[in-house]
């Protein structure tokens, strides 16, 4: 009885030991369980891409291929000018990138090491730029760029969201945590702020500026309304609005094309992911975004 009464707050701490081993397997099953469910679509486009119309329109619940092809590609940049929507939207997305690494993290900065007349109400200008919906500005925005003579040119696309309200919210949060010791041990030394800037603040923003540089691309790769109606010419399409025109025909939709399309849009997006992913969740984490 002595040795049953001395091996029972053992099994009772065995117990709670494994209770957390058991909730995070529940954990990880469900996240894998959620993670293929998120996935069935893009595996539906991918494998539909490889699928005559034809046959996307005689079994579409169908997922292998029965006669995989790569025609769907080929008339995709050989007869609908895709390398030219392809290049248009890397150069709107490097700008777009180019500008709010530069100006957001210079504003950033500003904000938060900074000490001027005006600080408090040019952050608070910047929040209420993050409530007011894109769509919002499109007429103001149009009217800018008829003036400027920018229409159906691609610094007209661009430049209108080269410095991104969100952009600046990141650089600024995240140098809200690099402490203040390291700028004013520099200034004593006799460094300008522009050197401070170059030489201290942004080797040491690595994670928000992949944050914001994937936002950025996300932005500019999904953006359809702005250039659709800036863009008034083949020559100035990007690729949401470049395939939006070549999917459709006379009065059907060409579907096959349409995903094909698709899986080139996607690529690009996933493969900076891949490459910037750990510090996009570093500099997520870093600035408070939910």
């Amino acid at each position: 009885m002595t040795s049953l009464a001395q091996a029972a707050p053992l099994v009772a701490l065995a117990r709670r030991a494994r209770r957390p081993y058991a909730t995070l397997a529940m954990t990880y099953v469900l996240l894998t369980v959620a993670a293929l469910v998120t996935l069935i679509p893009f595996a539906w486009v991918f494998l539909g891409a490889f699928r005559s119309t034809d046959e996307i329109r005689s079994s579409p619940g169908q997922w292998i291929p029965a006669h995989p092809t790569f025609d769907n590609f080929i008339r995709l940049f050989r007869d609908n000018g895709f390398s030219v929507y392809l290049g248009n939207s890397l150069l709107v997305a490097a700008i777009m990138v180019a500008g709010n690494l530069l100006f957001a993290s210079m504003v950033g900065y500003a904000l938060a090491k900074l000490q001027f007349t005006g600080k408090r109400l040019v952050f608070g200008a910047v929040m209420a730029a993050l409530m007011v919906p894109f769509a919002a500005t499109f007429v103001p925005q149009f009217v800018v760029t008829v003036h400027l003579g920018l229409i159906d040119t691609l610094p007209g696309i661009a430049l209108p969201t080269v410095v991104l309200p969100i952009a600046i919210f990141i650089m600024r949060q995240f140098a809200e945590s690099i402490p203040d010791d390291l700028f004013e041990a520099a200034r004593i030394d006799g460094a300008g702020e522009f050197r401070i800037f170059l030489r201290i603040f942004l080797p040491l923003t690595g994670p928000a500026l992949a944050t914001q540089a994937i936002l950025t691309f996300l932005f500019s790769w999904n953006s359809f309304i702005w250039p659709l109606i800036v863009a008034q010419s083949n020559s100035t399409y990007t690729l949401p609005v470049g395939l939006a025109a070549a999917s459709q025909q006379v009065h059907t939709t060409d579907y096959g094309l349409l995903l094909a399309g698709a899986v080139v849009v996607m690529l690009p997006v996933l493969v900076l992911f891949l490459f910037l992913q750990k510090y996009f969740i570093h500099g997520i984490a870093a600035t408070g975004l939910k």
